[in-house]
């Protein structure tokens, strides 16, 4: 998955999950920005695996906690999902809006 694949990806999940906010480059990976917060997230090296991507949240951070290791793009989207307290999309929706 090329970071323009993953990008689109998550951003089509913002919408799907009714959040709204933005995902752009960073340093580190893509930064999902939403209000005021910023959730990291990046590949993880290829030694690394099964571990495929690594979340970090504000609150992490904050805490001094090392980024959240997930080790697929499902389990990724789920832990996003979560720590932005975002519904799982229970609308059905055909195309954009």
């Amino acid at each position: 998955m090329t970071d323009a694949e993953l990008r689109g990806l998550l951003l089509d999940c913002l919408t799907l999950w009714g959040v709204d906010g933005r995902v752009e480059a960073a340093e580190e990976g893509l930064a999902v920005v939403v209000q005021d917060a910023r959730f990291l997230v990046n590949r993880a090296d290829p030694d690394l695996r099964p571990v495929r991507w690594f979340l970090q949240t504000p609150e992490r951070a904050a805490a001094g906690r090392s980024p959240r290791a997930v080790p697929a793009i499902g389990a990724l989207l789920a832990a996003l999902r979560n720590a932005l307290g975002a519904t799982s999309g229970t609308q059905l929706r055909i195309g954009a809006r």
